[in-house]
């Protein structure tokens, strides 16, 4: 196994659970106001800055992480995966997409992170902070889709596109949540950083054994 596949999501795992440890203990970070804030406009930060059409643009990719937005993505691609004769491999996606959402759930309940109040937020929100639901879901689901998607190919570059298409669309939806005033950065950072870590394992514990069992 490629030394970046051990490296990288074992990075992501310290960097979550230190987060998660300073966050469950009360400790605030001066980076997330400051970041927050140059999203802002400088005048009126009530307003993040640009203009009204790049305000709707950042509405859109954040739809892009919702449960709505990942679910048709998720659904596409098991559909997909499924019609093309890797069974195994489709019924691997949902498991690991369902226990994503549930872990997702768990974890702002428990950590319990209030929403960032220094600003006015650009878009409703329903739970608590921490980790950024959009973030990591959307990680988790299109890091894992991309990797599942190579597995069935068997084809690298294949699975290199994916991946790096997987990479910007969470870059730019975790980053919407931060312009958006509705999380904190930290927040973000965790929730990618989890979803690399969900990803990973995922592939490597559950996608490797169901392409084996797919027919080549």
């Amino acid at each position: 196994m490629p030394l970046p596949r051990i490296l990288v999501p074992a990075a992501a795992a310290l960097i979550f659970l230190g987060l998660a440890l300073l966050i469950v203990s009360g400790r605030s970070f001066s980076l997330d106001t400051t970041l927050i804030m140059l999203f802002r406009a400088a005048d009126n930060p009530a307003v993040p800055m640009g203009p009204a059409w790049f305000h709707e643009a950042v509405r859109d990719m954040t739809a892009l992480g919702s449960f709505v937005g990942l679910f048709f993505m998720a659904l596409t691609a098991t559909l997909a995966l499924w019609l093309c004769g890797y069974r195994h491999l489709a019924i691997g996606l949902v498991v690991s997409l369902v226990a994503a959402f549930l872990a997702s759930t768990a974890l702002k309940i428990a950590v319990a992170r209030p929403r960032p109040d220094i600003v006015e937020h650009a878009a409703l929100t329903f739970t608590a902070s921490f980790p950024s639901g959009h973030a990591f879901l959307s990680a988790a689901t299109l890091l894992t889709i991309a990797s599942f998607v190579g597995l069935a190919s068997r084809r690298a570059d294949i699975a290199r596109f994916c991946m790096i298409m997987a990479v910007i669309i969470a870059g730019l939806i975790g980053l919407s949540r931060i312009y958006l005033g509705v999380h904190w950065p930290t927040d973000v950072l965790g929730g990618w950083c989890l979803g690399i870590v969900w990803s990973s394992v995922a592939t490597a514990w559950l996608g490797r054994r169901m392409a084996a069992a797919d027919p080549a």
